[in-house]
């Protein structure tokens, strides 16, 4: 089992451990079972003797039972948290346009399912390193009864091991299959949150996703489900069945056919009786193990997939790190990506633009003319396929690309609000927050205190206010607005435009601006046009008497 696998790999000596105390623990249980049936059939041995014996065997079992069951459990606890803290580093240092095209669904499913579903079977993991030794220990007494029966015995269960693995490879395809609709499923949940509105205002669109998305897809998870089951109880109770069969011909065949004691054969009854606790343990067992080791290859694909994607060594910067305000150039630019339904590349370039410190400028252009690709190249998040990125007298490569983005703050259109100020250190961060905070006109319905923000339950705009505020207590060189001023109000727009950019470009800061407010065109250095991801133009702009009037 890979999940076995896993546990070594993360601390042998405590799964040899566990596995050591294991087999004593089955030592102890098979030695109780032979005592019992040598203190029902043989009358020679003292009672005291077998008494002391029966207590001595007790108290390994309790020691060595206890620790075999801990300790799986803790190391199955601390797979897990390395689990969970890799895959969220592979996600945090995987290029974004893979995960983009993974998408949040998988990765959450991943995060959240697969996770939860191996810490649901490690629980399991005391009962197996319990059950196992029991099982090896009995076997090994009942090959000291009898050879011969023992044998044909080991031949027996290995034709019922065959059988069973058909059962047991079929099931596991089965997890498989629901395991992918799980994926699906969770696209559809992320649909309902997210169009909720529109389903309400929508009956029949409502309807349609309802009944030809959600519950087509639920009812695939649940068939693999059941049909998974089914086969994983046909193994449970096929092996209870598999213990019966050789007892009935132990005691009904076997006699008729040689001149076999009748202490072997009680003692083999006996054992294999005993035997159908651990059996029925393990058997309930392999269903959660078999979800774990199809969460695991989950994980482990989807892991492996970021690994071979990222191209970001894991750097850490200094405490001290002191942005530089330089000149930004980009240089024969190009970025090529698959657009959704089309069949074609999108392409945007060859870029040549270069801004500098303390200017304003805009960037225009028509839906899919290639703008928020071109935020994404400068801020660092994509990698250009060719060209250079240049910030002063530093190209950016892998190497320094980490360092790179430290210099800019962008607020995106698609921007995620943190409830808190993270990564923010120093006792004056909450006055800070609170000057701009009556700056953006949020004093009145939003407060800070170590660190935290007392709501972020706020409209849109106001939202957005707060990812601005952000963005100036980092106080960057370069700072990037993609349709900051889409989602606010005509007073607060133009307080935009008028007051807080400008105060940007004064204080040295290089200003991009994605905007389609053309009213305050004449406010910008400079003016960049995209159409179909290449320049269009990159220009002055007209003055204020120059617009045209309607």
């Amino acid at each position: 089992m890979k999940l076995i696998r896993l546990l070594w790999k993360t601390s042998w000596k405590n799964v040899a451990l566990a596995i050591l105390t294991g087999i004593l623990s089955g030592v102890s249980n098979a030695g109780l079972v032979a005592l019992i049936n040598i203190s029902l059939t043989n009358t020679e041995v003292p009672k005291s003797v077998l008494a002391s014996s029966f207590v001595g065997l007790c108290l390994l079992m309790l020691l060595t039972a206890v620790p075999s069951q801990i300790l799986p459990s803790m190391l199955a606890q601390r797979v897990i948290f390395n689990l969970r803290m890799q895959l969220t580093r592979r996600i945090l240092a995987a290029p974004l346009r893979q995960l983009e095209e993974l998408g949040s669904p998988t990765l959450l499913a991943s995060l959240t399912e697969d996770v939860e579903v191996i810490s649901k079977a490690s629980l399991s993991l005391s009962i197996l390193c319990l059950s196992i030794p029991m099982l090896l220990g009995c076997m090994l007494y009942l090959s000291w009864l009898s050879v011969k029966v023992f044998l044909l015995l080991v031949v027996y269960i290995f034709l019922g091991f065959y059988f069973f693995g058909l059962f047991m490879n079929k099931g596991k395809h089965l997890f498989e299959l629901a395991r992918k609709q799980q994926d699906r499923l969770l696209t559809h949940f992320r649909a309902t949150t997210e169009g909720i509105k529109e389903l309400k205002l929508h009956h029949q669109r409502r309807q349609a996703f309802l009944h030809e998305d959600v519950q087509p897809t639920a009812s695939a998870s649940r068939r693999y489900q059941v049909a998974a089951m089914t086969m994983f109880g046909i193994v449970g109770g096929s092996a209870l069945l598999m213990l019966f069969v050789p007892i009935g011909l132990l005691l009904f065949v076997l006699p008729l056919l040689s001149n076999i004691s009748m202490s072997i054969v009680s003692g083999f009854v006996l054992t294999m009786v005993f035997m159908l606790m651990p059996l029925h343990m393990l058997s309930g067992m392999l269903p959660e193990l078999m979800r774990a080791n199809v969460a695991l290859n989950k994980i482990e694909s989807l892991g492996l997939s970021l690994v071979a994607q990222t191209t970001e060594p894991a750097t850490s910067l200094s405490l001290h790190f002191m942005p530089q305000h330089q000149k930004l150039e980009l240089m024969e630019v190009t970025h090529a990506y698959q657009r959704e339904g089309e069949i074609s590349s999108f392409i945007l370039g060859p870029i040549d633009l270069t801004f500098s410190p303390g200017e304003l400028v805009f960037i225009v252009g028509g839906n899919g003319s290639g703008k928020s690709t071109l935020v994404k190249l400068i801020a660092g998040l994509y990698i250009p396929e060719s060209g250079t990125i240049r910030l002063g007298r530093e190209s950016i490569t892998d190497a320094n690309r980490e360092w790179y983005r430290q210099h800019l703050s962008v607020v995106f259109s698609d921007f995620y609000l943190f409830d808190r100020l993270l990564g923010f250190e120093g006792d004056r961060i909450d006055k800070r927050t609170q000057h701009y905070l009556k700056q953006l006109q949020l004093d009145k319905k939003v407060q800070v205190k170590d660190g935290h923000f007392s709501s972020i339950a706020l409209s849109q705009g106001q939202r957005k206010r707060l990812a601005l505020l952000t963005a100036y207590l980092e106080d960057r060189p370069i700072y990037v607005f993609d349709e900051w001023a889409s989602d606010q109000d005509p007073i607060f727009k133009q307080i935009f435009y008028t007051q807080l950019l400008p105060e940007l470009k004064q204080r040295g800061k290089t200003v991009l601006v994605i905007s389609h407010d053309d009213h305050y065109f004449h406010l910008a250095d400079r003016i960049v046009k995209l159409d179909s991801g290449k320049i269009e133009y990159d220009q002055y702009p007209i003055t204020a008497s120059q617009m045209p009037y309607p």
